[in-house]
């Protein structure tokens, strides 16, 4: 009675059966496609234009972003899906929300982002441009609810830098990269506005009493300066009564004006004191 000889190590199965019958229909499927791709080959080109790139699903499997050019896939194995790596314009519709000093307002905003990894854009996120607007619209309540109103509307660059900055943090992991933030309108409740329009009268009319005491100041320096002319050179005085004739002569009125010499009142003064 003669003993089996164990069979050789190599006659074993060096993967588990799970595996092996994942690589045995993996094989059966990349010589199927093999066979199908010369009539199917018009079907299997695709062409990926310069500001696209091509994501390639090798059953299932991520392969890699391919791109631009033309590309042949393997019919029933490869599957792409084409990204666009232009500049998307999102309008951010307007949010409603309350600011530091507890006024509401209504903000909209735009932001402009662009896709600079392909595969993290499609792998780790549905529909990137909706996960964007939906993170855009959190941060801008978010960042509208932490500034004042003086502050939002007098330090705009300074709240779009921080809203740009927070949104490109939280769409980083996805492949987005923001490049800008605007805020385009801030609507204010009509009670504010008015109250506001109140404040930049009574500002207007403070710098316009401050301007005309400024301007009266000024006037009584000259004033005083001309009055100690005149009092050291008594003949200014006549000058300046026929200056002011030659003024009213221009209008071409009626008004007939006789200068009185000082000199004659004041002889009459002089005689009264006597």
């Amino acid at each position: 009675m003669t003993q089996e000889n164990p069979p050789p190590p190599g006659d074993l199965a060096s993967e588990p059966p799970s595996s092996m019958l994942s690589t045995i229909i993996r094989t059966f499927l990349l010589g199927f496609s093999a066979i199908l791709m010369i009539p199917l080959l018009p079907f299997q080109i695709r062409i990926v234009a310069e500001y696209e790139r091509g994501v390639i699903f090798r059953l299932g499997r991520l392969t890699g972003a391919k791109g631009p050019g033309l590309f042949v896939l393997l019919p029933f194995v490869d599957r792409m899906v084409k990204v666009d790596l232009r500049t998307i314009t999102l309008d951010v519709p307007s949010q409603e929300a309350i600011t530091r000093d507890n006024v509401t307002v209504k903000v909209n905003a735009v932001v402009f982002f662009r896709v600079v990894e392909p595969t993290d854009a499609v792998v780790k996120i549905l529909d990137y441009v909706r996960a964007t607007s939906q993170i855009s619209q959190t941060t801008l309540r978010s960042v509208m609810g932490q500034t004042d109103l003086d502050g939002l509307l007098s330090q705009r660059e300074e709240v779009n830098q921080q809203l740009q900055k927070i949104i490109d943090e939280e769409t980083e992991p996805w492949g987005i990269k923001v490049s800008a933030v605007e805020v385009k309108d801030v609507e204010l409740p009509q009670t504010i506005q008015r109250a506001m329009g109140a404040q930049a009268e009574a500002e207007r009319d403070r710098r316009a009493k401050i301007i005309a005491a400024d301007g009266e100041f000024q006037a009584s320096e000259r004033l005083r300066e001309a009055a100690e002319v005149m009092a050291r050179e008594p003949i200014t005085l006549q000058l300046r009564y026929l200056q002011t004739l030659g003024e009213i002569a221009v209008e071409n009125n009626s008004t007939i004006v006789f200068p009185l010499p000082m000199d004659l009142i004041r002889m009459f003064a002089d005689n009264d004191d006597d």
